[in-house]
């Protein structure tokens, strides 16, 4: 990308001029409310009820989480990106693609195992890995293999009826049993009625649909709801198309059906669906249930383990919707969309334009050490930290997607702050490979165009045009802002700093509406442009 302190000649000043002038009528636009042109379909069709709380917040309508420009997609536009690429196989790793990545990693290399594939250009992906082989427990992420048992299950009961596996979906009711006991997850509760949400450990007594269980496990990554999501896939795959059935009889079957019997149904449920989707078990499975009562109450005799190659894999199966089939592909993936508060590696702010479709995992344990205080990812006996990623940049718009698998156990580090940083640096190097089409004069960077399909975008959006505004305008007057991308960073904050001095205004860095009319004001008194001269053009 050009630096804004770069002259390019051949540009004359009213181009510039032609610039700032769109911005500020720009400014004068009233931007629709999309949700308007996209409706939120996701709650009256799921049935999952902290998407109308979210959805709510977006909108401004309750108090909520603000959130990121990439977790405003609506569902119809959270789709599989590589239908028509069903050729993809796993390539040979790229060796300076690889080079890159691992050079990420410094003197930690030999604690992780990573892959990871560039199909920003799907004709031509890149492939880098190392250690990919490497076979840890991968916590939560192993909550992948539920989705798949559910979706399996309900694909041979019903597979050419998509509306029957959402009846079933929907209006199943399921009540937490003992089996929840003990997990520390909370779960966010929404009741639409009076609209109040509470945020807690799921409690023996509560309900919600199995599709609302099934997005606590993912999203939430309760334990006690994949618990209560195991027991009802085991007695789906049993009873059939006689499922749901009563708590009596759920208890019945519990108490009557032998142990030898109860493995085999938890391998007919769990790890056959990975077998016959493709997957192999020496490398990814998940061998028991999620809290301690249901562990002691169905023994499998089995353990738990991933690779980021066998990961990236089902990843790769889950896009070309051959994860199971190409409806649960999709519903897969939608309940891995980040539409909640973003942690670990979904939570870079690189990513914030980006939608993001995470799953992670972490496992830490501490013995006493002179000096060492035990904190939360932080184990100095283990430390691991597993992160699963499909990243779509920007939301809704076609240009850079990659899928990332991370699997780490590095001792005495933040392995969540790792991650975290990784995640930039991994961005950083794809959108190098695929840099943007450079903005023409006159027109708006990408980073502003894009969003006209994200809900409830538009405050935003005219927040971003805001900013621009003074970025462009400070870059005429001969401010360093660095690149026009609505963003207020340490360059443009600065500038805006350093104007207001000269302006004699309080320096605090903040746009406002004064602000606005001070840099409209000096852009206007400046001399006419000469035409033979170079002219300060923005960032690339």
């Amino acid at each position: 990308m050009l630096s804004g302190k770069k002259w390019i000649k051949g540009l004359v000043g009213g181009q510039m001029k032609y610039y700032l002038a769109f911005l500020y009528v720009l400014l004068l636009v009233s931007i629709p409310e999309l949700s308007v042109a996209y409706p939120l379909d996701a709650y009256p069709e799921t049935g999952i009820r902290r998407i109308d709380a979210d959805r709510l917040a977006v909108l401004g309508i309750r108090r909520g989480r603000r959130q990121p420009p990439g977790a405003l997609l609506p569902t119809s536009l959270v789709d599989l990106r590589l239908l028509d690429h069903q050729d993809i196989v796993l390539p040979e790793p790229d060796p300076e693609f690889t080079v890159s990545v691992l050079g990420l990693l410094g003197d930690k290399a030999d604690h992780y195992g990573f892959a990871v594939l560039d199909l920003s250009d799907p004709d031509h992906p890149r492939y880098a890995e190392h250690r990919a082989d490497f076979r840890q427990n991968v916590g939560s992420v192993g909550k992948l293999a539920i989705a798949v048992g559910v979706f399996q299950a309900l694909a041979d009961l019903y597979p050419d009826d998509f509306d029957a596996r959402k009846r079933l979906l929907r209006q199943t009711v399921i009540s937490a049993d003992e089996f929840i006991q003990k997990d520390h997850h909370e779960v966010p509760i929404w009741n639409p009625d009076n609209e109040t949400l509470h945020i807690r450990e799921l409690q023996q007594g509560d309900q919600g649909s199995l599709w609302e269980y099934l997005d606590w496990t993912l999203s939430a990554s309760s334990n006690a709801a994949a618990s209560m999501v195991m027991k009802n896939a085991m007695l789906l795959r049993h009873f059939g198309r006689d499922y749901p059935v009563s708590n009596d009889q759920a208890d019945r079957f519990f108490e009557e059906t032998s142990r030898k019997q109860m493995r085999q149904l938890y391998e007919q449920t769990f790890l056959e669906p990975l077998s016959r989707t493709g997957l192999d078990l020496q490398y990814f499975r998940q061998g028991s249930f999620f809290t301690r009562y249901a562990k002691q109450r169905i023994s499998t005799g089995y353990n738990s383990y991933g690779t980021a190659r066998e990961l990236m894999r089902l990843l790769l199966l889950m896009e070309q919707g051959r994860l199971v089939d190409i409806f649960s592909s999709r519903e897969i993936k939608r309940l891995l969309y980040m539409t909640g508060r973003r942690i670990r590696y979904a939570s870079s702010p690189a990513l914030d334009d980006s939608a993001v479709y995470f799953k992670s995992g972490s496992l830490y344990s501490c013995k006493d050490e002179p000096g060492f205080k035990c904190k939360k990812y932080h184990g100095n006996v283990k430390n691991n930290m597993n992160s699963v990623a499909i990243v779509e940049t920007p939301a809704g718009v076609k240009h850079l997607h990659y899928l990332v698998t991370l699997i780490s156990n590095v001792l005495y580090k933040n392995s969540a702050v790792d991650h975290q940083t990784l995640a930039t640096y991994i961005h950083r190097i794809i959108e190098a490979d695929h840099p943007a089409k450079p903005t023409q004069p006159g027109q708006l960077p990408p980073e502003l165009t894009f969003g006209s399909n994200l809900i409830g975008f538009s405050k935003m959006q005219e927040e971003r045009v805001q900013i621009a505004t003074a970025q462009a305008t400070l870059l005429e007057l001969g401010f360093d802002v660095g690149k026009i991308d609505g963003k207020l960073g340490p360059k443009t904050t600065n500038a805006i700093k350093a104007f207001q001095i000269k302006q004699h205004m309080k320096a605090d860095g903040k746009i406002t509406e004064k602000l606005l009319e001070q840099l409209k004001t000096a852009v206007e008194r400046l001399p006419p442009a000469d035409p033979s001269q170079p002219v300060r053009v923005p960032e690339q």
